[in-house]
């Protein structure tokens, strides 16, 4: 899809990183305030402003590094606050609401994809050229890595190291007894990301499914 200088390359990838992942924490409140836990509604945080959701740390810093380090691309938002104690059930509750985050990034990939393989070509064909080069092509490469930010979102976030999403499901399915030992890992979860992803060995796992599944989104070889 052509090289990018860093400024590009940033400028391209900032939109559709940031919405991905607001809307991947709204997704979370949305589901639990349908499940009964209106936590997240009465303090606001169901509002698609990314103000409401930036972590400095998370939603800026994180992806910035893992952009430097051409890694596959992690963020997070503010979690939305949810209270399971307001669910009928809330070990089932915390991982529905937990997989609504995923399944939105791969409603996103999907239509990024969509827009990407079908509506940007018959823009090329229908702009001048130097329109093509000045809004069509730089929209066509923000819709690529559309898919590329929502594909990594979801696939990273199911990942079974506590408090990423997958981390509710497996709670979920586990006895209390286990379950509650296992959940005592989340006071080191961040802190073991942090060394899978500097010793890559986060990538080594991701990337072999990321790749196909964005390979297939987006029709050929990714970006």
């Amino acid at each position: 899809m052509g090289e990018l200088n860093t400024i590009q390359y940033f400028a391209v990838i900032a939109l559709p990183l940031v919405f991905a992942i607001v809307l991947h924490e709204v997704a979370h409140g949305w589901v639990a305030n349908r499940l009964g836990d209106h936590t997240a509604r009465d303090m606001g945080r169901l509002t698609l402003n990314p103000i409401s959701h930036v972590d400095l740390f998370g939603t800026i810093i994180i992806p910035v590094l893992c952009i430097l380090a051409h890694g596959p691309i992690f963020g997070y938002a503010k979690p939305v606050p949810i209270n399971p104690y307001n669910f009928q059930n809330p070990k089932k509750g915390m991982a529905l609401s937990s997989m609504a985050g995923p399944g939105v990034n791969m409603i996103m990939a999907v239509s990024f994809a969509f827009l990407f393989r079908f509506v940007m070509p018959t823009l090329e064909g229908t702009l001048p050229r130097q329109s093509w080069q000045w809004f069509g092509y730089p929209l066509s490469l923000m819709f690529g890595f559309g898919v590329v930010i929502n594909v990594a979102l979801a696939v990273l976030n199911m990942i079974p190291i506590p408090p990423l999403d997958g981390s509710r499901i497996v709670y979920w399915m586990l006895p209390d007894k286990q379950a509650a030992a296992y959940y005592r890992l989340e006071r080191y979860g961040l802190i073991i990301l942090i060394l899978l992803m500097a010793t890559n060995i986060l990538g080594r796992v991701v990337m072999p499914i990321i790749n196909p599944i964005v390979t297939l989104l987006l029709g050929g070889d990714i970006m």
